[in-house]
């Protein structure tokens, strides 16, 4: 049985009127997202800077098969400390910021309230956030 583009998105939508899926739904989308988005920055000045993966596992003090995988793995869920360690070495940190407002409305409230007035506009925004981060690795 094949599952249309059109079926995925009336069962992801239906699926989210849970608040609890809602939540870890939102959730995953923006934890995938953001770890993606860091990984591959990270990886973009590794490269400008010259760096082999190597001598950055070295430079950070851990085994090259970690520097590997944060760079090579495709669910990679590096914790906070050593993106802020290969940050450091590549000459840059860590920073949090302000989601803009549009990004607030639709990611925060569902969040907090578990409920969202369009499930189908939301699930579609969260695979956008996520499609936009592999797009950026393709290129």
């Amino acid at each position: 049985m094949t599952v249309t583009p059109s079926q995925f998105w009336d069962d992801l939508a239906s699926d989210v009127e849970d608040p609890e899926l809602l939540r870890e739904y939102v959730r995953e989308s923006v934890r995938i997202a953001t770890v993606d988005n860091l990984v591959n920055e990270l990886d973009e000045a590794r490269q400008t800077a010259g760096l082999t993966k190597a001598e950055l596992a070295r430079a950070i003090s851990a085994e090259p098969a970690v520097v590997r995988r944060l760079f090579s793995a495709g669910h990679v869920n590096p914790t906070v400390g050593t993106l802020a360690a290969v940050a450091a070495v590549l000459g840059m940190r860590l920073t949090l910021e302000p989601l803009p407002d549009s990004e607030r409305e639709r990611i925060t409230r569902p969040l907090i309230e578990g409920r969202v007035a369009d499930p189908e506009a939301l699930a579609k925004h969260a695979s956008e956030m996520r499609d936009r981060t592999r797009a950026a690795l393709a290129s």
